[in-house]
C-alpha cells in the first residue's frame, strides 16, 4: 500500500515537469520569436531559430501527453477524499487535451509556410509570411479555447485539496482562484480581445498563484503521511 507522501511527490514531480514544458512551448518560445503585427520579422525569427521552434512543438505535444499522467497521479492521491469529485477532476483535466494535440498543427503549418516548400511557390514570400502569421494566431486562439475547458478542472481539484486533511487548505483556495484566472483570460480573448493584454496580465497572476504553490508543495513537502487506499 502506497503512502500519501510518496504519491504526492510523484504527482508533484510530474506536475512540475508539465509546468516547465508548458512554459517553454507556450510562453518562452512565442515570446522570443513572435513579433506582434509583423509577419516578416516573425518569419525571420522562426527561420533563424528553427530548431528552437521545433523544440517548442515537441515540448507542447509532450506537455499534453504527460498531463494524462499528472491527472492519473492526482486521482491516485485524492480519490479517497471523494471519488465522484476526483472522477470529475479527471474528466475535466482530459477534455482539453485533444484540442491541444490538434492545435500543434497550426505551428507545423506556420513553419511550413515560412520555409516555403516547393508546392507553395505560387505564393510570394510576403503572402507566405502573412499566412504563417495567421496560423500562429490560430494557435494562440486554440490555447484560449482550451483554457475555457481547462479552467473548470481546478474547481474539483481545489475542493479535493481543501477537504483532504493532508494538504493545506489554502492550496485548495488558490486552485479555485486559478480557475477564474483561466476563464477570464479565455473569455476576454474570445469576447473582448481589445482588453486581452490587460486581463491576461492579471489572470496570469491568479494562474501562477494557484498552480505554482501546489506543484512545489507536492514535490518538496508531499503530504501528511498516511496509508493510501487503493481505488476500486
Amino acid at each position: 500500500m502506497n503512502s500519501t507522501k510518496q504519491t504526492a511527490r510523484v504527482a508533484g514531480a510530474l506536475y512540475v515537469l508539465n509546468g516547465f514544458t508548458g512554459f517553454f512551448s507556450l510562453q518562452y518560445v512565442p515570446g522570443r520569436l513572435i513579433v506582434s503585427g509583423n509577419a516578416a520579422a516573425t518569419a525571420n525569427n522562426v527561420l533563424a531559430h528553427e530548431m528552437l521552434f521545433r523544440l517548442s512543438i515537441v515540448s507542447e505535444l509532450f506537455c499534453a501527453a504527460e498531463f494524462i499522467f499528472v491527472v492519473w497521479a492526482l486521482y491516485r492521491l485524492l480519490n479517497g477524499v471523494n471519488k465522484t469529485q476526483a472522477s470529475l477532476m479527471v474528466i475535466l483535466g482530459l477534455v482539453p487535451l485533444p484540442i491541444m494535440f490538434l492545435n500543434v498543427l497550426n505551428d507545423v503549418a506556420a513553419l511550413t509556410l515560412f520555409r516555403g516548400a516547393d508546392f507553395l511557390s505560387v505564393f510570394d514570400k510576403p503572402q507566405r509570411d502573412a499566412l504563417g502569421m495567421l496560423f500562429l494566431w490560430l494557435h494562440g486562439s486554440g490555447i484560449g479555447a482550451s483554457e475555457l475547458l481547462w479552467g473548470p478542472f481546478f474547481i474539483p481539484f481545489g475542493v479535493l485539496v481543501f477537504k483532504s486533511g493532508f494538504l493545506p487548505r489554502i492550496l485548495g483556495v488558490l486552485l479555485i482562484a486559478a480557475c477564474f484566472g483561466y476563464l477570464a483570460d479565455s473569455l476576454t480573448s474570445l469576447l473582448l480581445p481589445s482588453y486581452g493584454d490587460l486581463v491576461t496580465r492579471y489572470a496570469g497572476i491568479l494562474q501562477g498563484a494557484g498552480e505554482l504553490p501546489i506543484m512545489f508543495w507536492l514535490l518538496i513537502r508531499g503530504a501528511k503521511d498516511q496509508p493510501l487506499t487503493a481505488p476500486a
